[in-house]
């Protein structure tokens, strides 16, 4: 076999853009720690997780309050973060919307206070900083990689 053959026979060079890669990742992380927040060890005092609401006092990684609807929303962000990462349009809506919902949550986190019948998520200061980080971090790579042109075909599939 010649050199140029096998060369042809090489699986083609992965062609997704950092904004898709980014998305990526975020969808990952967030369907990881929705999974671990329902393992005892990971959560602390997993026998006081509920399943919703101020009352649960479980922490992941004895940090984060964390409740079963916490933990679903996070797998379900996860894995609407890896489905749209698969296209170009799909990742920066993800990262911007994501990043938006995130920073609302940041300023509910702060509006109701940790004992709060409104409090349904649970959130803590801990949660509220998280939010913030994760929400900006999400909203600016949304945002400047999103300025990036994508290759020829992720621009036909983006309109």
């Amino acid at each position: 076999m010649t050199a140029g053959a096998e060369a042809g026979a090489l699986p083609p060079v992965n062609e997704r853009s950092a904004l898709q890669s980014f998305a990526s990742w975020t969808g990952t992380a967030f369907l990881v720690f929705g999974i671990l927040g329902f393992i005892p060890g990971v959560t602390d005092d997993f026998a006081e997780l509920r399943a919703a609401g101020h009352r649960s006092t479980a922490q992941l990684f004895g940090v984060f309050d964390v409740s079963i609807l916490l933990n679903l929303i996070h797998i379900v962000i996860g894995i609407a973060g890896l489905w749209l990462a698969r296209t170009w349009a799909g990742a920066r809506i993800y990262l911007i919307g994501g990043g938006a919902i995130c920073l609302a949550l940041w300023i509910y986190g702060l509006a109701v206070g940790r004992d709060s019948s409104a409090n349904f998520i649970p959130v803590d200061s801990a949660d509220n900083w998280l939010h913030f980080a994760v929400g900006l971090a999400m909203l600016a790579a949304g945002i400047v990689l999103g300025r990036q042109v994508p290759h020829q075909k992720e621009a036909a599939s983006a309109t």
